[in-house]
């Protein structure tokens, strides 16, 4: 016969680490300041940079309406308009592997003008498309396609605060490896009034002030409201009280009461530990965090329906068996599939952590933690709870069995 885990011993030191737990990243909240809030709940400007020099810029002074799009193979030029038929011009950079090669066949395109900044020899593979260009070419604004070698030195954090502090209170965030050069800029709504003229583009001449013209590439620029992301804060709360109350509707249905609160109680320590983690390890708090904390939720009821299920199915079984024997019984019954399957989940998300960068990075590493807790809270929060329920509901049955002579 399989030997029993008595997993009820721990019950109770389980639940004091719980505790503790929860205190702990309750305290850091208040102590910290909160979390630390993405630009999806802070209402600003946020733009993410690339410290790349500029390649080459293409004008278009031709017929009709000429688009560009540029990705990690090649360079497509789409000419359409009325009376022209539309043409597609395509530059793989399989076939124009230098910077030289792809202006000598772009110049080749009717209206198409190119106006090289950097040496002919460039490899096409390093170019970077800026967030700021048109994809529509024009023959006044040129469309900026900048390139990023991979020996390039470093950009110190330190310095491009530096370059930003005339601006005011600015925070920065360096994003991916050193190597790449990229860094989140983030300026909130108070701070915006005070800076003359467009922010966005006060940004990007404090930073060329510093490292030079045509050295920055904008990737990304974002801005957030005060009522969206308010209303954005209003919605999470709402979302995750639904959430809670939809599990214990189910699992009371599909189980008992009891059952329900211990699932639920569970799902809420699982968030609280997710919550903790970002509080202490000061990881942006945004949509993607958001996402993680619900995906834990439900891989975690997962795991609890499963162990429920074994539980009323060995309570049948073993009709006669005290009930702290049945719980041992089916916790130990489930741990085999219970490792199994976390273990399996982790690999794929440790993937996720080793080969992403940004937001994606933490969302990986927040689900980690989560899978961790999860775990731990279907064996010990979940259960524990259903076994002091049980354990009290005897007591009461007893109390009731006992003749009142007998009391006195």
């Amino acid at each position: 016969m399989k030997k029993i885990i008595r997993f009820s011993k721990f019950f109770l030191p389980a639940a004091i680490i719980s505790a503790i737990i929860a205190i702990a990243g309750i305290a850091g909240y208040f102590s910290l300041g909160g979390f630390n809030l993405g630009v999806d709940f802070r209402a600003g400007l946020i733009q993410e940079v690339q410290f790349a020099p500029t390649a080459f810029r293409l004008t278009y002074n031709g017929p009709g309406i000429a688009s560009v799009s540029l990705s990690r193979t090649g360079l497509d030029i789409v000419i359409s308009g009325a009376g022209l038929e539309e043409r597609t011009h395509r530059f793989p950079f399989i076939s124009y592997p230098t910077q030289g090669d792809l202006a000598r066949g772009l110049r080749a395109v009717e209206g198409i003008g190119v106006s090289e900044a950097a040496p002919g020899s460039v490899n096409s593979a390093w170019f970077i498309q800026s967030a700021q260009s048109s994809p529509r070419l024009e023959a006044v604004t040129p469309f900026i396609v900048h390139y990023l070698p991979p020996d390039a030195m470093p950009v110190l954090i330190e310095d491009v605060r530096a370059s930003l502090l005339p601006l005011g209170t600015v925070s920065v965030q360096e994003l991916g490896i050193r190597s790449e050069r990229r860094f989140m800029i983030r300026m909130e709504d108070s701070e915006l009034d005070s800076v003359r003229g467009v922010p966005a583009e006060k940004i990007i001449a404090s930073l060329e002030n510093t490292f030079g013209q045509g050295e920055v590439a904008v990737t990304r620029s974002d801005y957030v409201g005060s009522r969206f992301s308010k209303h954005l804060t209003d919605q999470v709360g709402v979302l995750l009280t639904f959430t809670l109350l939809l599990m214990l509707i189910y699992m009371t249905i599909r189980f008992k009461l009891q059952y329900a609160i211990g699932a639920v109680l569970g799902i809420m320590y699982d968030g609280i530990v997710i919550v903790a983690f970002v509080v202490w390890s000061r990881m942006e708090f945004n949509t993607t965090t958001i996402a993680a904390i619900l995906t834990i939720l439900g891989y975690s009821s997962n795991n609890t329906i499963v162990v429920f299920d074994r539980i009323r199915e060995n309570r049948r079984i073993f009709p006669d068996d005290a009930y702290v024997d049945v719980l041992n019984r089916s916790l130990t019954g489930t741990l085999g599939r219970t490792i199994i399957t976390s273990v399996t989940t982790m690999l794929a998300v440790l993937s996720l952590f080793i080969f992403t960068t940004g937001s994606m990075k933490d969302f990986a590493l927040a689900l980690l933690v989560g899978l961790t807790s999860g775990v731990y809270t279907t064996m010990f929060i979940a259960s524990g709870f259903v076994y002091l329920w049980e354990k009290q509901k005897v007591k009461r049955t007893k109390r009731k069995l006992v003749p009142s002579s007998a009391k006195a």
